[in-house]
């Protein structure tokens, strides 16, 4: 015994000395990659830190048009029954979500959110001994932020960084209530833990100052229905499609399951107004989000009594989830480069010029299709692609300066279309407030990409002619329908998670 304790004592030293060097700059590193819905091959193992979706709007709540909302979904693909430990956020990372305000691909404009969990220790008495509950998150009914019946607390931080994410001026957002920690919901357990689950959820929708910004924003971070629609295992079955367009088969828009219908995913949102966002006059704004981890991680062999000793991180934070525009890494991107694509920045994308100046997708599509009339573009290099992707379309969402890069771009003197009115395929249906000009939680990004990659923009004389684009005209779909009840008419829109456990 007396062994035992000693070498437990030895490895508590080592761990401690060797954490310490990393965090001094050692070089033991975790492999850089990494992000969206389980894309690139280092992020599949890292499920805490995969950018999902990331969604920037003219908010359309009645009475909330001069703000902007910024959505960046985290953690794919949740089971509401995936008990014990559900779905938190990782302590040792950091969240970001970025903004460009003056087009030269940097960001100006950073909100970083950091994460803590606290064991409260639950205990029940057995026998004349005190022993700690196996349920991780609860151990009774939940109604109030922290309440009682909660074996676990999640809290948050926020910070607004000004210039470079790392080097600039980084002011504590705060409650306007007071204070700067606040309260995650707990994942959506089941009706009987948490009966009335949207109730609860309210309660932790935050009034927030950030510095330098003299309107207050809104907030909320913590599990939502995921909005996003796709037939993902049909499109990665080689587009095994039954009809990828509505010319080949009525009907064709709803013809397929959406396979995220029964999956939560877990939010971090804020309102802001959009003047706090813009900058020189130019209404226009790039935004993106990211996740890091330290550069490197030590196992623990001993971990330490209240599960927080497993592990110990340090180092620089090393950028491994990036997420801008919808399914670029996944459907643009090549396998090789996906991983360094997710540890890149927009100032640095000349490097992946070609996915989108000689896209493979298109090819694919004929090949699979062509006997059915689905025929490539023939525009080399593709420059209607750099504009939705890289530039955005002059006079609609292109800054008044602009370096290529691959971001979400919003036009914030486009008004918002109201709930009932918008339009789930934007831009390329007339609704000039939905994708690409941003994206809102009900914009088909799926649908929209497909017509845009087989030449859309060429039959409207952008970047390319009709001529150029044989299908440019076709209705290219996955099957997947995307209608108003996805989504709410007001923050945080995303709807209610869907309950571990429906029953009362």
């Amino acid at each position: 015994m007396l062994q035992q304790n000693t070498s437990k004592t030895a490895a508590g030293v080592a761990l401690r000395a060797l954490v310490a060097a990393l965090c001094a700059g050692a070089a033991v590193q975790v492999p850089v990659q990494a992000s969206s819905h389980r894309e690139a091959p280092f992020i599949a193992k890292q499920p805490k830190v995969d950018a999902t979706d990331f969604y920037m709007f003219r908010s359309y709540e009645p009475g909330r048009e001069g703000f902007v909302t910024l959505i960046a979904n985290y953690v794919p693909l949740q089971d509401a029954y995936g008990g014990p430990n559900y779905f938190m956020m990782d302590p040792d990372a950091l969240y970001e979500i970025h903004i460009d305000n003056n087009g030269d691909a940097k960001e100006d404009i950073t909100f970083q959110f950091r994460f803590q969990n606290a064991n409260k220790d639950a205990q029940l008495t057995v026998g004349g001994k005190k022993v700690s509950i196996p349920l991780v998150i609860n151990g009774g009914a939940i109604a109030d932020p922290n309440a009682a019946g909660a074996n676990v607390r999640e809290t948050y931080s926020v910070s607004v960084v000004r210039g470079d994410r790392r080097g600039g001026q980084r002011s504590a957002v705060t409650n306007a209530a007071g204070g700067t920690v606040f309260d995650k919901p707990l994942d959506n357990i089941g009706n009987k833990s948490i009966p009335n689950y949207a109730a609860y959820a309210a309660k932790h929708v935050y009034s927030v100052n950030i510095p330098g910004c003299s309107t207050p924003a809104r907030m909320f971070v913590g599990q939502r229905k995921d909005p996003f629609v796709v037939n993902l295992g049909e499109t990665f079955d080689l587009i095994n499609i039954k009809a990828p367009a509505t010319e080949f088969s009525a009907g064709a828009e709803k013809a397929a399951r959406d396979d995220l219908a029964d999956k939560n995913v877990t939010s971090i949102e804020l309102e802001v107004a959009a003047s706090c966002l813009t900058a020189g006059g130019d209404p226009v704004i790039g935004g993106w989000t990211t996740a890091s981890m330290r550069q490197a991680r030590l196992l623990n062999p001993v971990p330490a009594s209240g599960g927080t000793g497993a592990a110990k991180h340090g180092g620089a934070w090393t950028q491994v989830s990036r997420l801008g525009m919808p399914l670029v890494n996944e459907v643009v991107i090549g396998l090789k480069d996906k991983d360094r694509f997710n540890a890149s920045k927009p100032m640095n994308d000349a490097q992946f010029a070609d996915y989108v100046t000689n896209p493979t997708l298109p090819a694919l599509i004929e090949i699979l299709y062509g006997n059915a009339g689905a025929k490539a573009p023939t525009n080399f290099p593709r420059n209607d692609l750099v504009t939705a992707f890289l530039t955005g379309v002059k006079g609609l969402n292109q800054p008044a300066k602009v370096t290529p890069s691959e971001m979400l771009r919003l036009n914030t003197s486009i008004a918002p279309v109201a709930m009932g009115a918008q339009k789930r395929l934007g831009v390329i249906d007339g609704d000039n407030a939905g994708f690409p000009n941003g994206r809102r939680p009900g914009d088909d990004v799926v649908d929209i990409a497909l017509r845009v990659v087989m030449g859309k923009l060429c039959t409207l004389n952008l970047g390319c002619a009709p001529s150029d684009a044989p299908a440019g005209g076709l209705h290219f779909t996955d099957g997947a329908y995307l209608d108003d009840s996805f989504f709410t008419n007001g923050f945080p829109y995303l709807k209610t998670p869907i309950p571990g456990s429906p029953q009362q």
